[in-house]
């Protein structure tokens, strides 16, 4: 399932609804942002409770997450060290953008393979467009780390917070798309690409 947001908020409706068939998912997260931060004090009713920061720690509470998810791409600032802790909590591990310098695309590749294992996964891409973060992966960075998770057990993924209204000659739209395309790809091969491509690599259905 391929889902086109919108506020980020839309993946809990989603994990809800997956839940629901496969059990508890485990999420890959492309994002500069945790959201897995716990409500606000001021945040008292149900409804306040869910934002674009918050979903990933409400997902939590309802068990709809495994405990072996993994952010990539993180780059924010932070409130203190409690919030990698909370992080950790909510069964997150972090791969940073600067990891992308310091290990490598392959080893990324490698360390997001290894976390997620065989269980059901979603993954969630987040373009940010709403809450810029400066020094983000380049889109061809991207597609390749997307490209090396085929074969693995997805049930869905997500692209969101594209907006159309700001965006300078349709780059972040034509990217987004881009992405949805590899996506669709990847649920349909049985193992990361290798050239020449052999039609034995690919399934004939989802």
């Amino acid at each position: 399932m391929i889902s086109l947001g919108g506020d980020h908020t839309i993946v809990l409706p989603i994990l809800r609804s997956l839940y629901k068939v496969y059990g508890p998912i485990s999420v890959i997260h492309f994002d500069a942002h945790l959201d897995t931060w716990a409500a606000y004090p001021g945040q008292i009713s149900e409804q306040s409770r869910i934002t674009h920061g918050t979903f990933f720690y409400i997902a939590r509470e309802e068990g709809l997450l495994a405990n072996n998810s993994v952010h990539a791409g993180i780059r924010c600032k932070l409130g203190g060290f409690e919030d990698l802790t909370n992080d950790e909590s909510v069964g997150f591990q972090v791969i940073s953008t600067d990891d992308i310098d310091d290990l490598g695309i392959p080893t990324i590749i490698t360390k997001i393979r290894q976390r997620i294992g065989d269980s059901p996964r979603r993954s969630t891409d987040n373009v940010v467009a709403g809450t810029p973060e400066a020094g983000g992966w380049t889109p061809r960075e991207l597609k390749r780390i997307i490209r090396g998770l085929a074969g693995l057990n997805f049930v869905g993924a997500d692209i969101v917070e594209v907006a159309p209204a700001y965006d300078n000659a349709e780059i972040t739209g034509i990217a987004a798309a881009d992405f949805v395309h590899d996506f669709l790809s990847m649920f349909l091969t049985k193992e990361p690409p290798k050239h020449p491509v052999h039609h034995k690599q690919f399934k004939n259905e989802l």
